[in-house]
């Protein structure tokens, strides 16, 4: 009867509130650390998922840009053999904007440079020397063309852009012995003439600076 007694008594109450209160919180604890795991577990595994898609990415940026070095640009026009003498008279090129030849014993600034007046030819063939790309556009260029080109032109070290009056074409993009019309900004052999010829093998003098020269 004692028993029953202590069983039925407020402290006995109170410890069964208590214990109850405490599985309780055991139960929630428990939840929450499932929770948290469960959490924990998919952050992981987006992170390895996302992980391996921008390697994946990075992959693919590497094979593409591979392509493109190694693969021939096409509708380019090509020059070998060409001179490498430094002069200090102007040159009479056969091609227009020149690719190559002699030229002034400085080169025009090419470190991302954009020059909204035209430049020297006997510069700027020193710049394609070192491994320059140089983008020339006359006044039947599109605005928005010569907007996105010198854009690219201006993130991009050994580049320079000048306006060509005389050029044949609108939009033309030419580096040491290699040269490239293109219809607009957006043609997808900009990207490949970029990749392929900044500081390409086509390069006579790899290295060599595109800063401290002329600045036009």
């Amino acid at each position: 009867m004692a028993s029953a007694k202590n069983q039925n008594t407020p402290a006995a109450a109170r410890r069964a509130k208590l214990d109850e209160a405490r599985r309780k919180e055991r139960a929630r604890e428990r939840r929450s650390r499932v929770i948290t795991i469960t959490a924990a577990v998919v952050v992981l595994a987006g992170l390895v998922a996302g992980g391996g898609y921008l390697m994946s990415a990075a992959d693919e940026q590497d094979k593409a840009e591979e392509q493109a070095r190694t693969s021939p640009v096409t509708g380019e026009k090509s020059w070998d053999d060409l001179t490498q003498d430094h002069v200090e008279t102007p040159v009479d090129y056969p091609m227009n904007p020149p690719v190559g030849g002699n030229h002034d014993p400085v080169w025009m600034n090419c470190d991302a440079d954009v020059y909204t007046k035209a430049i020297p030819d006997e510069n700027a063939v020193h710049s394609l020397e070192h491994g320059a790309v140089w983008v020339t556009y006359n006044d039947k260029a599109e605005e928005a063309d010569v907007k996105a080109l010198s854009e690219r032109v201006a993130k991009t070290p050994y580049s320079l852009m000048s306006p060509v009056a005389d050029q044949k074409d609108p939009l033309m993009l030419s580096a040491w012995g290699k040269q490239l019309t293109v219809e607009s900004a957006t043609d997808a052999r900009v990207t490949q003439f970029f990749t392929k010829y900044v500081q390409g093998a086509q390069t006579p003098e790899p290295g060599a600076a595109c800063s401290g020269g002329v600045a036009g």
